[in-house]
Parts: structure tokens; sequence; C-alpha cells
């Protein structure tokens, strides 16, 4: 079993920065891929960025791609979201997601685990 508790959300205005932290515990040696997810209201989730727990694979989706980077800290077990320029379309509800099997994914169905989700606000 593998536990995600994400932290690091919050209220901001357009244009700043916020740094969202997914932490991992339990049976992390069998993770292939962690991503951040977010859903805004009335919408499906979506992947927003994807990283291979080997540092061989990364994603981002177009809408954030230049603005937001992750990264992992293996020695921490910590998968970071650095988010930079922020917009008001960038406030969700963001998961941190982790899977087990090989190719990645880039669909809810596609992760075993999950975190609670931390909030992102962006004012204009």
């Amino acid at each position: 079993q593998v536990q995600l508790v994400e932290s690091g959300g919050g209220s901001v205005q357009a244009g700043g920065s916020l740094r969202l932290s997914c932490a991992a515990s339990g049976s992390t040696y069998s993770l292939k891929f962690i991503a951040w997810f977010r859903q805004r209201p009335g919408m499906e989730r979506e992947a927003v960025a994807v990283i291979g727990t080997g540092n061989d694979y990364s994603y981002y989706t177009d809408s954030i791609k230049g603005r937001f980077t992750i990264s992992q800290d293996n020695a921490e077990n910590m998968v970071n979201l650095q988010m930079n320029s922020l917009r008001p379309e960038d406030s969700a509800m963001y998961y941190c997601a982790a899977r087990r099997n090989f190719g990645h994914s880039l669909v809810p169905s596609g992760y075993s685990y999950w975190g609670q989700g931390t909030q992102v606000t962006v004012s204009s």
C-alpha cells in the first residue's frame, strides 16, 4: 500500500506562485509514475504533470507548459509541483496520484493511489 499526502495549496493573486508537495509513504519502491491531476468545478479530472520515478519521463499538459515544473526528491519521497505565473483558470483542487504499472497514463483510472487533494485558488 502507498499513502499520499498533498500540501502547499492556498490562495494567490494572478501572476503569483505556489509550490505543491506530495509526500509518499509505504511501498513506494513499487511506483513507476507520480502525477498531479486537477479538477475544476463541473469538469473532469485532468492530468497536469507526470513524472517517471526513474526520472526518465515527464509530461505537461499544454496549458501549463513553461509555467509549472514537476520534480522529485527521492531521498524524501516527495514530488513537487512548482507553479509560477498562475492564472485564475488554474484554480482547482489538485491531487497527487501514483501508478505502479509500466507505461505512462494520463487518465485517472490509470492510477491506483490518490491523495486527499489540496485547493488552489487564483484571483484576478
